[in-house]
């Protein structure tokens, strides 16, 4: 086992308030020691990392994406649209994935994310047609070619069009199929316990695609496995009119009516919940990934943060699709939050540290994880290095703020369970070209059989 001292970072954030501003040592894939400031390591070590010229993080965590989306950027038929017709314009596209094109989208994603110091990806997919009923199992080995960690939420489908859903009949599955194979998953790919690289959770997509029956039963299976339950709820006005007309009911009222108002659950967006549903997710202490490029981007609103931290709900950050984003940058996502809470919200009421919190301890708690998201001793060892070299940074005084306020969006090296794969700015194991090539290919062979 090698033991390296992180040493004399330009800045240092633990997420815990302890104090590691001359740096961290790991052993094998642990944190050891935190090393104050003027101190040295108590502990023996083999090798020095200078962090002098670079802000040391803990590795950010991506608490809801959609990697798939990554081959439908900027796509002309969806710009410009609100979220039900822009579903609605990339569904019929989406219905043609194949399993290559899957492999490539996640590659693709993940390594984008990891250069933006994101070592941790929860990704919901919920595309199951007939040409990919082992989308969870694709995602698995992409993710071990990668590198990082991966919370895989096995998503779901199952009202269609003719059933009074949104989405079309080829990407919709049968409860029953769907429960099967999200037991199979679990069993296959779940490692429950500290140190996990790969972790399930079960995700029905959204009030407008899933039935009442298939919330109930996915519920009991996960609580049965002792997974999580992630959804998305609350992002729009459009999805809360949708609960009132289809359900009789409001968002939250439809939650609890399934099951699912309760701690192991999570959601995305969640920005149009009222008072008394505030109160009500905090006290059942349901996480919110926060979202702000893609609700920006599809004008869906503003996340109430602060009000559901105050209320006790646990609050994320999150990229989203790369169809509503349009990109997989976990750093950018960081100064995106600030600046849209600015809006709801005074500027001594939110500040740089409240977002790097949300995207690292924050997120880890999303996720039901107390082994990652902070710098301590006994946690896993995934770091991320910002340098400030860039024109960007000149004339900055205040190292951490300037990554947020200053807009840093790449890390020059990443750690992930204390291998590196990131360094001096690139993949150490694997060829970005390639990743581009293959994945232009698939998404330019995927538009063009939804055109055929």
């Amino acid at each position: 086992m090698t033991t390296t001292w992180l040493k004399s970072p330009l800045a240092c954030y633990t997420a815990n308030q302890q104090n590691a501003d001359n740096g961290v040592v790991i052993k094998d894939d642990i944190i050891i020691e935190l090393v104050a400031t003027g101190k040295t390591p108590n502990v023996a070590y083999d090798q020095i990392y200078d962090a002098s010229a670079a802000v040391l993080l803990p590795g950010l965590i991506n608490t809801h994406h959609h990697l798939y989306q990554t081959l439908t950027r900027a796509l002309p038929a969806a710009l410009n649209k609100r979220l039900f017709p822009w579903l609605e314009a990339l569904y019929p596209v989406w219905a043609n994935l194949q399993p290559h094109m899957l492999h490539a989208a996640t590659r693709l994603g993940l390594a984008e994310l990891l250069l933006s110091g994101c070592t941790t990806v929860a990704d919901h997919h919920y595309i199951f047609p007939d040409s990919l009923t082992e989308a969870v199992d694709v995602q698995a080995q992409a993710a071990a070619d990668i590198g990082c960690r991966v919370s895989l939420t096995r998503g779901s489908m199952s009202l269609g069009k003719d059933q009074g859903g949104l989405p079309p009949q080829s990407t919709v599955q049968n409860d029953g199929v769907i429960l099967d194979d999200c037991a199979r998953v679990i069993r296959q790919y779940h490692q429950p316990g500290p140190g996990a690289m790969v972790q399930l959770a079960l995700a029905p997509c959204s009030p407008f695609s899933v039935s009442s029956e298939l919330m109930q039963a996915t519920a009991e299976l996960a609580r049965h496995h002792e997974v999580r339950l992630h959804t998305h709820l609350g992002e729009t006005f459009d999805e809360n009119d949708f609960c009132i007309a289809r359900f009789g009911l409001r968002p939250v009222d439809y939650l609890e009516s399934v099951g699912w108002l309760n701690s192991d659950v999570w959601l995305a967006h969640g920005i149009h919940f009222n008072d008394e549903e505030i109160r009500r997710l905090g006290k059942a202490q349901v996480g919110v990934a926060h979202c702000p490029s893609s609700n920006m981007l599809l004008a869906s609103g503003i996340c109430r943060t602060q009000e559901l931290v105050a209320a006790g709900a646990h609050v994320g950050l999150a990229v989203d699709g790369s169809a509503s984003n349009d990109g997989s940058n976990m750093m950018q996502e960081l100064r995106q939050a600030l600046l849209i809470n600015r809006l709801r919200y005074q500027a001594d009421e939110v500040s740089h540290l409240d977002v790097l919190y949300w995207a690292t301890k924050g997120s880890a708690k999303i996720l039901g994880r107390d082994d990652i998201g902070e710098l301590a001793v006994g946690k896993q060892a995934d770091i991320a290095l910002f340098k400030q070299d860039e024109l960007r940074f000149s004339g900055s005084h205040d190292p951490l703020a300037a990554l947020i306020l200053c807009g840093a969006s790449q890390a020059d090296s990443v750690m992930v369970a204390g291998q590196w794969r990131v360094r001096d700015g690139k993949l150490s194991q694997t060829d970005a070209d390639e990743l581009m090539s293959e994945h232009r290919s698939a998404a330019t062979e995927l538009v063009s059989m939804a055109t055929l």
